[in-house]
């Protein structure tokens, strides 16, 4: 197996676990080392400290394992029974209400570079690295045999994640036209041709069913709604009103299909395809309908670091908006999926927008990802989905 030196002094990270060996920590590379070989890891005198997929770039190696095993089915399979079996002790893999959940979440699960998301029988496996998509038929058949009867179809993802690959989504393993899946009860279609994601955000699932709890009686407005998440569940908390609103006509279609689906012909529900500020401002000018529960839940405002002042500026605009527009005793859902936005730097972005819109505002919730996206306590850049509830006077 090739091997990855360091510079001295450099394993610090590593002996504290960290899955990312970075660019800048190394001395030498072997000759014949190509992008999504494994390699091992070793320190400026040899020592052993690592194994994983080498990738050109910042993040040069990801780490699989901080023993010196062989990358092979074994290892595989231990990994993706270790993820099952995590699901099985939350309640979530073998659930009849709730047969979504996501079983692979990188770094969460140490595999990182792996998203892994179970839709009805069909799993959607995504590559984030090099090293994942050349393993990705060793990894589709040693799933389906942990799985069991869990899966039947095993589609693969990728082309928006590696798109300097030459990578082709398809079935590597199954094949089915049944793209319905079911969470907490609801039924929605999953788009995992075109879809964004794996075709579905999993991890609003908790937060979407927070919300149904408050949604009785009230104005809803589900800004950014991608396939409607947030919209059904509020109608079936007995919503009196739910707006949806999305810049992509795919998604407004498919939110329209979301919502017969669960609640045929529902005259509460209605649908917008219009970028996110412009229908706030009209809304706000216009003598038309108020809300008094409003969801903001829109895409990563900031990829990477050097994006982050105008990400934060756009967050505060983006609420300052919606704090403007809701009605007195109003909620508002509001979420970052930013990695690089921390929990204070997005904190300090509505509070900006409360303190300009000039609302008394109390924080009722901080949400985060769900449980089937763990964080690895090692690698605390894995806590990406921000949350709050906000009570507005």
């Amino acid at each position: 197996m090739n091997q990855i030196q360091l510079k001295r002094g450099k394993e610090e990270s590593l002996l504290r676990f960290h899955p990312w060996v970075f660019s800048g920590a190394i001395q030498h590379v072997d000759d014949d080392v190509d992008e999504g070989d494994v390699v091992r890891v070793v320190t400026a005198d040899g020592r052993f400290i690592a194994v994983g997929h080498y990738q050109e770039g910042s993040i040069a190696v990801r780490v699989l394992s901080f023993r010196d095993v062989p990358i092979d089915d074994a290892f595989w399979a231990s990994r993706l029974q270790s993820a099952l079996n995590m699901r099985i002790a939350i309640g979530l893999a073998d659930a009849a209400a709730n047969t979504t959940y996501r079983l692979v979440h990188g770094e969460g699960d140490h595999l990182p570079g792996l998203i892994i998301d179970v839709y009805g029988h069909t799993a959607v496996m995504q590559a984030h690295s090099i090293g994942m998509h050349r393993c990705r038929r060793q990894i589709a058949d040693r799933l389906v045999e942990v799985m069991g009867r869990r899966v039947t179809n095993v589609y693969y993802k990728s082309e928006t994640t590696l798109p300097f690959m030459d990578t082709e989504n398809g079935f590597l393993y199954g094949g089915s036209d049944d793209n319905i899946a079911v969470e907490n009860g609801l039924k929605f279609y999953v788009d995992w041709l075109r879809g964004q994601k794996t075709g579905f955000f999993v991890d609003q699932r908790e937060n979407r069913a927070l919300l149904e709890r408050y949604a009785h009686g009230r104005r809803v407005l589900n800004m950014f709604c991608y396939t409607g998440g947030f919209s059904f569940y509020a109608l079936r908390g007995g919503a009196g009103l739910v707006h949806s609103v999305d810049s992509s006509a795919k998604a407004i279609d498919l939110t329209n299909r979301n919502v017969n689906l669960n609640f045929p012909d529902d005259s509460r529900h209605q649908a917008f395809c219009e970028d996110a500020f412009k229908f706030m401002e009209r809304s706000t000018q216009a003598q038309g309908p108020t809300y008094n529960l409003i969801i903001l839940d829109p895409p990563a405002f900031a990829k990477h670091r050097g994006a982050l002042h105008n990400a934060l500026k756009g967050y505060t605009r983006l609420n300052q908006k919606a704090l403007q527009m809701i009605e007195p005793g109003g909620l508002l859902f509001t979420f970052s999926c930013s990695q690089v936005v921390s929990k204070d730097h997005f904190r300090n972005a509505v509070f900006t927008a409360a303190a300009l819109a000039g609302r008394k505002v109390r924080i009722l919730h901080q949400l985060h990802q769900p449980a089937d996206h763990p964080v690895n306590i090692y690698h605390p850049e894995g806590e990406y989905l921000k949350g709050l509830v906000l009570y507005v006077e």
